[in-house]
């Protein structure tokens, strides 16, 4: 589902990804862990093209993301790390809205809008504005809308980032229920570690652009021989606290924006 070969992404002289491989099978629960600025975020920008990488290959469903962006669109759904619903609209119309953009077919439109929302326990707030919404609704409402053109692989960018623990275990029964029977791929960063054990199949750990480990949560326990997935991850990636960092993508096109104005 997932084929990442050999990818470098460099902004300036900041390499954010170096040299990076790795594969997703379908049906498959995949986390990518690391510290921040270890090029998690930048490799989730390539893979759903908002960024191209500088050297290498990625393909989504078959689909190369740089020469074939459309269809490589339509194979997946996304949930970013910042909130990206309409504050100002109703979820029905934020559905609405989504459904058109990605081209859902008029008359399937209501009945798929009505499915989604009863999955995430919100038909019965469809007509409020999202405003008023928790942001625990706000993240089952994204789901929600990442779903509508039936993709075959869902991003979590940090979905449970700031939310309680009840509306953490209630998102991830979700994206659990989608992946078994809908055999639908999940791709999700966290910084949540006991999250990653219980949801991810396979997890990957990055630092400094690089994978530096890869298994299951037990063959990375075994690996490292540590107890839990965290201990794990600190043997791996240093308990070092790690600045929080401006995205590369953003800091280079800042810096090239001031640059244009002089």
């Amino acid at each position: 589902m997932i084929k990442v070969d050999h990818v470098t992404k460099r902004f300036g002289a900041i390499t954010a990804v170096d040299d990076v491989t790795f594969e997703v099978k379908a049906g498959e629960r995949f986390a990518l862990l690391g510290p921040n600025g270890a090029g998690k975020s930048t490799t989730i920008k390539m893979l759903t093209t908002l960024l191209r990488p500088t050297k290498g290959n990625m393909s989504l469903n078959q689909h190369d993301v740089v020469k074939n962006q459309d269809a490589a669109r339509r194979s997946f759904g996304i949930v970013f790390q910042d909130p990206s619903v309409d504050t100002e609209m109703t979820a029905y119309e934020n559905m609405q809205l989504h459904a058109v953009l990605y081209h859902v077919p008029s008359g399937q439109i209501d009945k798929r809008v009505k499915e989604l929302l009863e999955l995430v326990e919100l038909w019965d707030r469809r007509d409020s504005l999202v405003k008023t919404y928790s942001g625990g609704m706000k993240r089952r409402l994204e789901i929600a809308r990442g779903l509508l053109h039936h993709p075959k692989l869902l991003f979590l960018d940090e979905p449970t980032l700031g939310l309680d623990a009840q509306t953490r275990n209630l998102l991830w029964e979700y994206v659990q229920r989608l992946s078994r029977e809908q055999n639908m791929t999940i791709f999700f960063t966290t910084h949540y570690m006991e999250e990653a054990e219980a949801n991810a199949s396979r997890i990957a750990f990055i630092d400094h652009g690089k994978i530096i480990a890869m298994g299951t949560a037990v063959e990375l326990k075994k690996q490292t021989n540590t107890r839990s997935l965290e201990q794990a991850y600190l043997k791996m990636t240093g308990t070092k606290i790690r600045d929080e960092q401006v995205d590369p993508h953003d800091a280079w096109r800042e810096r090239h924006r001031a640059r244009s104005m002089r």
